[in-house]
């Protein structure tokens, strides 16, 4: 069972959180993936497939049976009632399942990778701590671009539907700047995991 102790972590579109949070996995901490977690619901035979057939219709669900994932971001993004459907869907099934992940943890501590955990509202006061991982905007443009095949038009689109760089900084008890080379960065997660781990012993 993990301690007491449990971590925001997010950044924007492109930051780098995935790396960041892994980092903190090697050192013994949980994991808990609010993304893994919604992939999870949306692939063939996934809780949130009969929702979103019944709700979107049988386009939006491909031919192997998971969301149509291009199809939806198409509609959600041009149509904020079809993404509060989404979000009614999805999110009492994430809930559902991170506080089921979280009560199974063994870790030293827990870590929530969210990455709309800002825009959310009330992770604030589900978590002890918040940690933002930050970079440049054109670096996260450039790196999204590169790993997802999208042009630049659509990667701002995204960015444009997260909470600012500036809100994100302004929510953070932590910050780790991800544009600088990988040794910094790893002894910057060195020293905040020793923090961390001081934090859940006294919440034990």
């Amino acid at each position: 069972m993990a301690g007491n102790f449990s971590l925001g972590l997010t950044g924007g579109i492109g930051s780098g959180k995935t790396t960041i949070a892994n980092m903190f996995a090697e050192l013994g901490a949980t994991l808990i993936d609010t993304d893994l977690i919604a992939h999870q619901l949306t692939i063939p035979g996934g809780l949130a497939i009969p929702a979103i057939r019944e709700q979107f219709g049988p386009k939006f669900i491909t031919t192997q049976g998971a969301m149509n994932r291009a199809a939806i971001r198409q509609l959600v993004f041009a149509d904020t009632e079809q993404k509060h459907k989404l979000e009614a869907i999805l999110h009492p099934l994430i809930r559902t399942e991170t506080e089921r992940e979280a009560a199974q943890a063994k870790g030293d501590y827990r870590i929530f990778v969210v990455p709309l955990l800002v825009e959310s509202g009330n992770w604030k006061q589900r978590v002890d701590r918040i940690l933002v991982v930050d970079c440049d905007e054109e670096t996260q443009i450039s790196r999204v671009m590169s790993r997802n095949q999208l042009n630049r038009e659509e990667v701002t689109a995204i960015m444009r539907n997260q909470a600012s760089r500036q809100d994100r900084l302004t929510a953070a008890d932590d910050v780790i700047n991800n544009d600088g080379d990988l040794k910094k960065i790893r002894d910057e997660v060195l020293r905040l995991h020793q923090r961390y781990l001081q934090l859940a012993d006294f919440s034990k």
